[in-house]
């Protein structure tokens, strides 16, 4: 999962520039073959299905207008209020990790840009999004449906305590460092579930870490890779 270079980011500008339009379809594929890449060589390598959807979901409209040159790299990007939108492939290692179907309904708690909304709507039946600062749950959730995202249902919150009149949830994704598992998210995610979070402070290494809630209720948990993520935020 590594970083472009300087020069790297400025051939990529030039490039961008040069060929918006038609020619978005052409890099979002190169991304993803990039991506792939780099997930398998990780050890994570991804589904038919996340790949579909990871082709799908036009990056640029979800990124600030002066930063669409910039989309299809594989690296976080800022949308403003100190938020990322995620790095691509960490975005594919996370829904690869949910291992979502056709008929699940996903809680994801920090929608950012909406991005990741978007790659999880391409897979569940539904997505139901938590963001704690309003506008970008507004600029979200205005985006989402205008791209066409009807199964994805925005609103603003604390996150921490996730979605109770929605639950129980398939599958939980968490986008932003919490220094340990709501207990509240726990109870919301079915038996049978995975839940997808990183843990660990901010400036300190963080890890991804998959959970799992057995049949009987009971919880394991697996640290997967170390990440970078903003922190949970809110009034817990």
């Amino acid at each position: 999962m590594k970083c472009p270079s300087a020069l790297g980011v400025l051939i990529y500008f030039c490039s961008a520039v040069s060929s918006q339009g038609a020619e978005f379809g052409e890099l979002r594929h190169k991304l993803v073959e990039e991506v792939a890449a780099s997930a398998r060589d990780d050890g994570f390598p991804l589904s038919p299905r996340v790949i579909a959807a990871m082709e799908k979901v036009e990056r640029h409209r979800f990124v600030p207008a002066w930063l669409v040159p910039f989309a299809y790299l594989n690296h976080p990007l800022p949308i403003g209020h100190g938020q990322t939108i995620s790095q691509p492939v960490v975005v594919a290692v996370m829904t690869e990790l949910l291992n979502v179907k056709n008929g699940d309904k996903v809680l994801e708690i920090g929608t950012g840009s909406g991005y990741q909304a978007a790659v999880l709507a391409e897979i569940a039946k539904s997505v139901y999004s938590i963001e704690v600062i309003e506008p970008l749950e507004k600029q979200a959730a205005e985006r989402l449906k205008s791209l066409g995202y009807g199964n994805v249902t925005v609103k603003m919150g604390d996150g921490y305590y996730g979605w109770p009149e929605a639950a129980p949830f398939d599958a939980i994704v968490v986008t932003a460092a919490a220094s340990q598992i709501p207990p509240p998210l726990l109870k919301q995610l079915k038996p049978g579930g995975r839940m997808v979070i990183p843990l660990g402070m901010q400036f300190v290494t963080q890890y991804l870490m998959l959970v799992e809630k057995r049949a009987d209720g009971s919880v394991t948990t697996r640290q997967i890779v170390p990440v970078a993520f903003v922190p949970l935020t809110g009034g817990h």
